[in-house]
């Protein structure tokens, strides 16, 4: 029992550990992706908005993937492309 238990946590260690990395990639992208965006021209801007976005609607998702996550993923587009961190 205490071998389960201590593969069960040293499972769950690994787990904690790839979403760290997980986390670090993305607010890594999110910074080049919103210092990309503030070096551009405000029309430029707009028209990589615009294609993002349309891409976006475009997209149709299979039955894996709930209403919810789409909603998600929109809502962090949004705040990503039109509210760029400070």
């Amino acid at each position: 029992m205490k071998n389960l238990i201590a593969e069960l946590l040293i499972k769950l260690a690994e787990k904690e550990e790839e979403s760290k990395e997980f986390v670090a990639q993305i607010e890594a992208l999110e910074i080049v992706v919103t210092a990309m965006l503030r070096k551009m021209e405000q029309s430029d801007r707009e028209a990589i908005i615009s294609n993002i976005q349309g891409a976006l609607h475009e997209v149709r998702p299979d039955e894996s993937v709930t209403s919810h996550d789409t909603e998600l993923l929109e809502q962090h587009l949004e705040r990503l492309l039109t509210h760029p961190r400070a």
